[in-house]
C-alpha cells in the first residue's frame, strides 16, 4: 500500500466541468480532510473519500474535519492559480497517520488531492495539526500551472 502526494485525475476533470467551487467570497463548497494510516492507497487514481486505511484514534471522527479556506484564495502567482486552506487541529486525538485526503463532502465527496507525510506522525492525546505551506505558485497545497 502506499499514499502518494498528487492532485487526482478525476478532481481535474471535474474543474474543467464546473464541480468544485473554491470561491470564499460566494459560498464556497465544504472541503475536508481525513487522515490515513499507511496501510491506505491513495493516488492520482483516487475518485472520493474512502474509509478504507483511514485512521481511527481516540476523539477523531471518520470523514475527518473542515478545512477553512485562506483569506485572498483562490489566487494566482505568476502564472499558477492557487488555493490554500488555513492550518487545521484536530484536538486532544491518540492517533498515526500516514497521510490525508482533501476531498469536497459538498458534492458525493470527490477527491481533490493526496498529501503523504513521508511517514508516520502520531498525537497522543495532543493536538495533531495539518499546516499548510505559504501561498505561492511553488508551494501551495493546490496549484495549477
Amino acid at each position: 500500500m502506499a499514499i502518494t502526494s498528487t492532485l487526482c485525475t478525476s478532481f481535474k476533470q471535474e474543474l474543467l466541468q464546473g464541480v468544485h467551487n473554491f470561491n470564499k467570497a460566494s459560498s464556497p463548497d465544504t472541503f475536508k480532510l481525513a487522515l490515513y494510516s499507511s496501510t491506505a492507497s491513495l493516488d492520482a487514481s483516487t475518485t472520493a473519500f474512502t474509509t478504507s486505511g483511514e485512521v481511527t484514534g481516540t476523539n477523531y471522527t471518520s470523514g475527518g474535519a473542515t478545512l477553512t479556506l485562506k483569506t485572498g484564495t483562490p489566487t494566482t502567482d505568476g502564472t499558477t492559480a492557487v488555493v490554500d486552506f488555513d492550518p487545521l487541529t484536530f484536538s486532544n486525538v491518540t492517533l498515526t497517520a500516514a497521510g490525508a485526503l482533501i476531498y469536497n463532502s459538498s458534492d458525493s465527496n470527490k477527491a481533490v488531492c493526496v498529501i503523504s507525510f513521508g511517514k508516520d506522525v502520531s498525537a497522543s492525546a495532543s493536538d495533531f495539526t495539518i499546516t499548510f505551506p505559504s501561498t505561492g505558485a511553488s508551494n501551495s497545497i493546490i496549484r495549477l500551472a
